[in-house]
């Protein structure tokens, strides 16, 4: 909760750091002082005071996936036979050990879940449902969306 206070309570100056850090994270803290108008010290005791309460949650590398081979993504709706806690607790167990799996969201609705993956091609793409999706525990249905093309994609949350 002490994170969900803090989002509140984010100034100008704040969001300007996020907002900069979200394009580029790797930016030196010399550099983004300058670009938010802040002496270097007093941007860094805010990006750390960002980190220490949750708002930055991690720094990462953003890939490419066509560049490490893997051209095809799939959104995937999955349904679970029971919807219990036990039976919903056991296949996001699964899911969580399953490196293939990017995202899984938990939905509102007809279905139980959405999953992102991303494949090298129809072989693997049909590896990925006979070994992977059709194994995790309680599935009893699941309907592959392939994406064609990416019209937006981007990681940057609005602050």
């Amino acid at each position: 909760m002490a994170a969900l206070e803090k989002t509140l309570q984010l100034d100008a100056m704040d969001r300007a750091i996020l907002g900069i850090l979200q394009t580029d994270a790797r930016l030196s803290n010399v550099d983004l002082a300058q670009r938010v108008h802040l002496s270097p010290s007093a941007c860094l005791r805010r990006v750390r005071q960002l980190e220490d309460s949750g708002v930055i949650a991690s720094y990462v590398a953003l890939l490419d996936p066509r560049a490490v081979g893997q051209a095809g993504t799939s959104f995937t709706i999955v349904n679970v036979e029971r919807t219990t806690i036990e039976a919903l607790s056991r296949f996001e167990e699964a899911v969580k050990l399953e490196p293939a799996i990017l995202d899984c969201f938990y939905v509102a609705g007809t279905n139980d879940y959405l999953i992102r993956f991303t494949y090298h091609g129809a072989e693997d793409l049909e590896r990925f449902h006979s070994e992977v999706l059709t194994r995790l525990p309680g599935v009893v249905r699941s309907n592959s969306m392939l994406v064609l093309r990416t019209v937006k994609k981007t990681t940057a949350l609005q602050v």
